[in-house]
């Protein structure tokens, strides 16, 4: 099974360049893993494709637009995870 990094390895060494320029899957992205009723999943994908993104690109935005909601614009000050205080 081939993986991001070693797809991308190849990709450059087919193209004719040695250097590595690429950052490896794991130092850019995490894992998140969940369950779901297959009927949802369905309907989610169904309703991606009328948008013209991946389920992935779909949950990234849904993520990325709730900890922006939760935390504010500058999240990755709060990185600890608790809201800021708006007393």
């Amino acid at each position: 099974m081939l993986t991001l990094t070693t797809f991308n390895v190849n990709l450059i060494n087919i193209l004719g360049h040695t250097e590595r320029k690429t950052m490896s899957q794991e130092q850019r992205t995490a894992r998140l893993t969940l369950l779901i009723d297959p009927d949802k999943k369905k309907a989610f994908e169904a309703l991606c494709r009328e948008e013209d993104v991946t389920p992935s690109q779909k949950v990234r935005q849904f993520i990325r637009d709730y900890v922006e909601a939760r935390l504010g614009p500058d999240w990755k000050e709060n990185l600890d995870g608790r809201a800021p205080d708006n007393s």
